[in-house]
């Protein structure tokens, strides 16, 4: 064979290997090859579907409770207590300061018509009131019960107060500056079971009393 024809054939076939070596192997910017279609081997546990169970009241909860909330669903006694001292504490001061207009909306009209007419009478006489609160005692229900579209609770409130009444000339009538007296009120608050306004209004009052430590 002519050594020309034979140098060309063995280039070629050298060219040929490295041609095939180069695009056999995988390099930096091949493709990989296609992965096999993803497949999760963990299969969802059967979750159980949690229905809807009615609230059950709790055994110990007390039976004028489960009253209001037959007809009123969404009372809660400790809000309703919380309400009932800070509308005392407020009705009470406002008495004494003769600013009852400021709490008008949390009295039925009876009643706030009772207080005006003694606090006018106070005034008239020439006497003021003194009073700071000391504190809240305790609040307790002592009656509930729901009646031709109403509800009514009644409240006995034992407070500790500082009372002094004033003649026009600031001497003390009644009272004593320096002495803390301890103090029953029993009042009954009241809403309609369909009223939108979460405001309880007082509708009758007994006391005050001062009563023994």
């Amino acid at each position: 064979m002519d050594p020309v024809t034979i140098f060309f054939a063995v280039l070629a076939g050298i060219m040929c290997y490295q041609l095939y070596a180069t695009l056999g192997r995988k390099g930096g910017h091949e493709p990989e090859e296609t992965p096999a279609p993803f497949q999760n081997e963990t299969q969802e546990a059967d979750v159980p579907v949690m229905e809807d169970t009615p609230e059950v009241e709790p055994e110990n909860l007390p039976s004028w409770v489960r009253d209001v909330r037959a007809a009123y669903p969404d009372f809660e006694e400790k809000e309703f207590l919380s309400g009932a001292k800070s509308a005392y504490e407020m009705i009470v001061e406002a008495f004494a300061a003769n600013a009852l207009s400021d709490v008008k909306p949390f009295i039925a009209p009876s009643v706030y018509a009772a207080f005006h007419e003694a606090a006018q009478s106070r005034e008239a006489e020439g006497h003021t009131s003194e009073l700071q609160f000391v504190g809240t005692e305790s609040a307790t229900v002592e009656e509930a019960l729901v009646d031709d579209g109403f509800i009514k609770i009644t409240v006995t409130f034992i407070s500790n107060q500082i009372r002094v009444l004033l003649d026009g000339a600031g001497e003390v009538i009644d009272g004593d500056p320096n002495r803390i007296d301890r103090v029953r009120d029993r009042w009954t608050f009241s809403r309609s079971v369909n009223s939108r306004d979460p405001n309880w209004q007082l509708v009758a009052t007994g006391g005050p009393a001062s009563i023994a430590g």
